[in-house]
């Protein structure tokens, strides 16, 4: 097994910036692309749903520095439509074919789309990249109403930002309280109080059942919801969670086809194929990973937050560099979330969890702190006005991390 000479990064993604970035701090001098699909060079996605919405689509640039990292060619704007690990090429949507003997598929996710009926002949807002947040930014005015579908942890920040922007809120979760299937009952309980709050029309429990929106970008949508009630908004949002994005993937033999999607790997962020085996070169990075995780009792999970790109390309990179002694990806994921002032911060894999225990939970004086654990054992922690107590739950989830990995096997 031997260290590449020439790495594709396929995806201008902050996982896929941290990876070049990486490379080079290692002391790798070899060729390095780095291949985005939007014209845009890397940038930051956290304050999308915050900062640019908060300032009606115009906001500070959240560009990721790049141009630091040296000897870089950028193809942005060039998309990849298909991967040979063969030959060992990358195809890219203009035409171009770009060798390599390292790479690192760090494409990302795509927002899942609202499936609109044939009587909106507009499309339904989705959040996921610079553009859709300047768009949304901009169309969130004062007295207007937007609608939310899918209270999740960007839905919620949706709202609480156009409430910040004197907006009408009508917030929609199909489940009986926001995140339940994320954190648990108990804090979703607390997010909604954090919206009715801010005065926020959550309905719980219930679904669009039917969307209609005029020929004019002005005459809004016509929503029906399964409470039986109908109302009139100028603006929808869907914010039903993300896809990764690996359909330029489909005949590259790479297994994705898993639960959630993403590119399975290994331990050590190898891609797999479906038979299990390594596909030799291949690393994957970020969202569009779907990796082994000892809070998950070595099951593979797909991760989608901000540390957690940064740290999987550490890892992928260290992977390609270092094939005869990997090192395995296992650091505590964390994410955090704002809503009308209250930071709400989690660590570990609180989803895995089936059984939850309040440690704190005062509406009032917006405080929350819950653990969660699965068959007796720690696998996460969520705070809310109390960031202070998360390093105590950190340092437990990082003891619990002494699930076996496996040996190396397959190729480099």
């Amino acid at each position: 097994m031997r260290a590449p000479r020439r790495v594709v990064i396929v995806g201008a993604s902050l996982a896929g910036l941290h990876a070049a970035r990486t490379l080079r701090g290692e002391g790798f001098d070899g060729e390095l692309t780095l291949v985005g699909e939007e014209p845009h060079p890397p940038y930051d996605r956290p304050p999308l749903s915050k900062q640019v919405l908060l300032g009606g689509g115009e906001a500070p640039d959240t560009t990721l520095p790049f141009t630091d990292i040296p000897d870089v060619v950028h193809r942005f704007g060039a998309p990849a439509v298909r991967l040979d690990p063969v030959a060992r090429t990358v195809t890219l949507a203009d035409g171009g074919e770009l060798p390599w003997d390292g790479l690192v598929i760090a494409t990302g996710a795509r927002a899942r789309p609202f499936p609109a009926p044939r009587t909106s002949p507009r499309p339904v807002a989705t959040l996921r990249g610079r553009d859709d947040a300047r768009a949304l930014g901009a169309a969130l005015l004062p007295g207007r109403h937007v609608l939310v579908i899918g209270a999740g942890f960007l839905g919620g920040e949706i709202a609480a930002a156009a409430r910040a922007r004197d907006c009408r809120v009508t917030l929609v979760e199909a489940a009986e309280q926001p995140l339940v299937r994320a954190v648990g009952a108990v804090a979703g309980a607390f997010v909604a109080g954090l919206h009715r709050e801010a005065g926020v029309d959550l309905r719980t429990g219930t679904t669009v059942t039917d969307l209609r929106a005029g020929p004019g970008a002005g005459e809004g949508f016509r929503v029906t919801l399964s409470d039986g009630t109908t109302s009139v908004a100028d603006t929808v949002v869907a914010a039903l969670g993300a896809v990764p994005a690996t359909e330029w993937l489909t005949d590259s033999g790479l297994d994705v086809t898993g639960p959630g999607g993403g590119v399975r790997c290994d331990p050590f962020l190898r891609a797999l194929r479906p038979d299990g085996t390594v596909v030799p070169g291949v690393t994957a990075a970020g969202d569009v990973a779907r990796a082994p995780h000892p809070l998950a009792d070595g099951a593979p999970v797909l991760i989608g937050h901000w540390s957690n790109a940064v740290e999987q390309a550490a890892v992928a990179v260290h992977t390609l560099l270092h094939p005869g002694e990997p090192r395995p990806y296992d650091a505590v994921p964390s994410f955090w979330a704002d809503l009308y002032g209250v930071r709400l911060r989690s660590v570990g894999l609180p989803a895995r969890a089936d059984e939850v225990r309040v440690v704190e939970n005062d509406p009032v004086a917006r405080r929350l702190e819950v653990t969660h654990h699965r068959a007796g054992r720690p696998v996460g922690a969520l705070t809310a006005g109390r960031a202070a107590r998360l390093a105590a739950h950190r340092r437990e989830l990082e003891e619990r991390r002494g699930a076996p990995v496996p040996a190396v096997t397959g190729g480099g």
